[in-house]
């Protein structure tokens, strides 16, 4: 305890702060990165004329609710009032169009990585570089602006994505870190830069459409982890902690995306290793050690905070359905007089997975409660199917529905490691599916057909990975990598339980994807007779 109250008291601490879509969180690690304090503010995304997004002032209200309340847990654990730390970092979710004038000033509401509106553009710009342009990627929502003839492009004077734009606000710095400028447009690896070819391609159509600016001039400066990023104006810390104790003057880290600080958080940059995160959606992130031999829709190109090249599967369901069939199945237990516990019904119902036909029993289970693009299906329809023969039972029930949680996720991946031959040696996963011990976690072992590891602190979240990263800048030694940094100074004797795929297990997921994807014509029909 004295020693924390000495590193805080000193500015020895580093802080982490990320965006995400219902959630800003703030964590305040040690010089060791462990976490000592936290707070956090619940936010949600407004539709407001068609289109998903939150105000400028949801942003800075949320930043400095969140503030104080880690500084009120600082308060309340150590008694001490938080005047000084060593390093920040800003995350937030990635993607999206936050486009600026001269003045600093927000020409249209911000537009998050939920639109998909810029399919047009997506498609068009996918065919023009030969390279996957995602429809929620910047450079996507720009040309989109472009087709469009919006008025606001005359003014146009800077581009970033909401990370971007809070750092900006508390450094004065137009910047970006590696990993989520390779969601505004495509990264050279080998330069750790905008893809040089692709830059020119883009201001050629810039030119062809009559804009006054060029994709530099209105793209951020990259930086990779380690790189100083500016400090903490005056303005900067009056703005996060208005009370007037924060000093200025701290030094940041380059702002990352939120699948950056995930790869940081589960020790998941090495060429080989990946790591999946499922909750509400799900997406694995798996490092390559090449370029893959074509572009594929499935697959987004992206990096490492550190500028290595990763490949990214990005499925828009997860547990939703699943959760939906828990609650169905609680609904019932209250009816007939009995109350239990949440997370007694969920580990009771995962449990009783485990006893299912290794594959489901010839049961089939789609969780698609939105679009999902992985499998081409354009809108929600939660299905459940079976033929007659099939074992229709509780354990095969919701085995059914845990692989599908995991369904879109295997196609994707599959493309990776079975077409194009992507070396994997193991994955770490976490969010929600994995809080029950095992079943998740042997399930995704079984999709993928690799070690699956789960580790306590994975549950710190990406706030955690960006303090991680600003420690780095800080903290770390000449010409240390950010690999060697984590793999020694942060994980060495962590704490994981590392499940390996069990071949049974592997030959039942493979019988319920096959399944799984033949019939996916199915789904798509229930798309057109279901309004």
């Amino acid at each position: 305890m004295e020693a924390i109250k000495k590193e805080i008291e000193t500015g020895a601490c580093a802080l982490g702060i990320e965006f995400g879509s219902t959630r800003i969180k703030a964590v305040l690690v040690d010089s060791k990165n462990g976490p000592i304090a936290s707070g956090s503010h619940e936010w949600e995304n407004r539709f407001e004329n068609g289109l998903w997004t939150y105000t400028a002032e949801d942003v800075v209200r949320g930043l400095q609710d969140c503030y104080a309340k880690l500084k009120a847990d600082v308060k309340e654990k150590y008694g001490i009032v938080i005047g000084r730390v060593g390093a920040i970092g800003i995350s937030a979710m990635m993607h999206g169009y936050m486009a600026f004038n001269g003045k600093d000033e927000l020409l249209v509401p911000f537009r998050t990585w939920r639109n998909n509106c810029a399919q047009d553009a997506a498609e068009k710009l996918t065919a023009l570089f030969s390279y996957n342009i995602p429809a929620r990627w910047s450079v996507a929502h720009l040309y989109q602006a472009i087709l469009n003839g919006e008025k606001h492009l005359k003014k146009l004077a800077y581009l970033t994505t909401l990370d971007g734009y809070v750092h900006r606000l508390l450094t004065g710095k137009k910047v970006l870190g590696v990993g989520g400028a390779s969601g505004m447009f495509p990264v050279d690896p080998a330069t750790k830069g905008y893809d040089k070819k692709l830059l020119g391609i883009f201001n050629g159509l810039l030119k062809e459409h009559g804009m006054p600016f060029t994709a530099e001039s209105v793209f951020p400066e990259i930086l990779v982890a380690g790189d100083n990023a500016g400090s903490l104006t005056p303005a900067g810390a009056k703005l996060l902690d208005p009370a007037g104790d924060l000093e200025s003057g701290v030094p940041f880290c380059p702002p990352e995306g939120d699948a950056g600080t995930g790869m940081v958080a589960t020790n998941s940059v090495k060429r080989r290793t990946g790591n999946v995160s499922a909750g509400t959606s799900v997406f694995a992130m798996i490092v390559l050690e090449k370029e893959l031999s074509k572009a594929y829709p499935e697959i987004d190109l992206v990096t490492t905070p550190a500028g290595d090249l990763v490949g990214m599967v990005h499925c828009n369901n997860c547990t939703s359905d699943l959760n939906g069939w828990v609650n169905l199945f609680g609904e019932f237990a209250e009816l007939v007089g009995v109350q239990i516990p949440k997370w007694k019904l969920y580990d009771e119902l995962y449990f009783a997975a485990e006893r299912g036909d290794k594959d489901c029993g010839g049961l089939l289970a789609y969780n698609y409660v939105s679009n999902e693009n992985i499998t081409q299906v354009s809108a929600g329809r939660p299905l459940f199917a079976r033929t007659s023969e099939g074992k229709f039972n509780l354990a095969n029930t919701m085995r059914a529905h845990l692989y599908s949680a995991f369904g879109a996720l295997k196609v994707g991946c599959d493309i990776m490691l079975k077409q194009e031959g992507v070396g994997l040696d193991s994955i770490t996963g976490h969010g929600g599916i994995f809080k029950t011990e095992r079943v998740g976690q042997s399930f995704l072992a079984a999709a993928l057909g690799v070690p699956v590891t789960v580790m306590k602190t994975a549950g710190e979240g990406g706030a955690w990975g960006m303090a991680i990263l600003a420690n780095y800048m800080i903290r770390k030694d000449k010409d240390e990598s950010l690999e060697a940094y984590l793999q020694d100074k942060v994980f060495r004797g962590q704490e994981g339980v590392t499940l390996a795929p069990d071949p049974a297990d592997v030959k039942g997921f493979e019988e319920f994807a096959a399944r799984y994807v033949k019939a996916l014509p199915v789904v798509r029909e229930a798309v057109k007779c279901m309004e």
